[in-house]
Order: C-alpha cells, then sequence, then structure tokens
C-alpha cells in the first residue's frame, strides 16, 4: 500500500473514530469535548436557570472556560457554589474556570455551573436552547443545552437516557 493511501485511510479512521466518541448530544471543538449539556426547566417569569454539563481536555494545555452567550438570556456567568456551615454561598467566577490539559472538569448543581440569567422565556422540559461558550484557546462553540425536569442532575437522576 502506498504511503498517500495509507495516510488518506488513516485521516479517514482517526475522523470516524472521533466522530464515534461524541455521543448524540456532545460537542467538540480544539481538544475539547462537551458532554451532555443541560439546564433544568423552570417556573414561569423565573429569572434564571442553571446550566451543566461535563468539559474534557483532550489536549497538551491547559484551557479556560470564559463564559458565554445566549439568546434566550440576557448574561450567561459561570458561577461557583459552597456550603459554609448551613449557609448555601454562590459567586461568580471573573476568571472562568481551568480545564486542565488531559483532564476535566464538570459543572453540575451544587458545584460549579453556569447560570442563564434574565431569562426572555421559560424553560420548558422537552425543550433545547442554543447557547455559545467562550474558551481562552479553543475560542467559541455552538451548545444545545437539553432542558430537562426539575431535579435532573441529581443523584440516581438522569433524565432522556
Amino acid at each position: 500500500m502506498n504511503s498517500f493511501f495509507r495516510n488518506t485511510v488513516s485521516a479517514l479512521l482517526i475522523s470516524v473514530l472521533a466522530v464515534s466518541v461524541a455521543g448524540a448530544d456532545d460537542f467538540a471543538v480544539g481538544d475539547l469535548t462537551i458532554e451532555h449539556p443541560y439546564s433544568r426547566a423552570t417556573p414561569p417569569n423565573a429569572p434564571v436557570s442553571g446550566g451543566y454539563l461535563t468539559i474534557r481536555n483532550l489536549g497538551g494545555e491547559t484551557d479556560r472556560l470564559l463564559g458565554g452567550e445566549a439568546a434566550f438570556a440576557g448574561k450567561v456567568e459561570i458561577h461557583e457554589m459552597t456550603m459554609d456551615g448551613d449557609v448555601m454561598k454562590m459567586r461568580k467566577l471573573d476568571d472562568g474556570i481551568e480545564i486542565p490539559a488531559g483532564g476535566s472538569i464538570e459543572l453540575k448543581p451544587g458545584g460549579h455551573h453556569l447560570m442563564f440569567m434574565q431569562l426572555r422565556e421559560p424553560m420548558r422540559a422537552g425543550e433545547s436552547r442554543t447557547a455559545t461558550l467562550l474558551f481562552e484557546r479553543a475560542g467559541k462553540i455552538e451548545v444545545e443545552f437539553g432542558v430537562e425536569e426539575f431535579g435532573a442532575g441529581q443523584k440516581g437522576h438522569r433524565s432522556g437516557n
């Protein structure tokens, strides 16, 4: 087999494997894979909703999630929730969140998460919303967040799978 043919076949196989690794609700940009992005349904007139996902960095360099934007929300911020005794504290992470080389981060209820603020419409279970995430190295990527019933992501619960 000549080297041109072998290289072409190798490139095609790598492309097919990369696509098959990502699930139906996964997205990729650069060395990053974004897995199972979802948000929670909200009651009418709720001003905020959370965004949750896992980001895997398959590359050799650290990247950073800086924030995002969405047509359905006035702001998209990265927040951290912590407990101080019996008091829940939430704060905006102005510098974003680091995704280590060869590592991953999970944005989940009760921890780091996206905050979709100033919602322009209710989030209804079964629908989806598109947001653009901004990374320091990888740039921008459009991600579709499935809207799941309230309680999604809690221990023992994962709707739609």
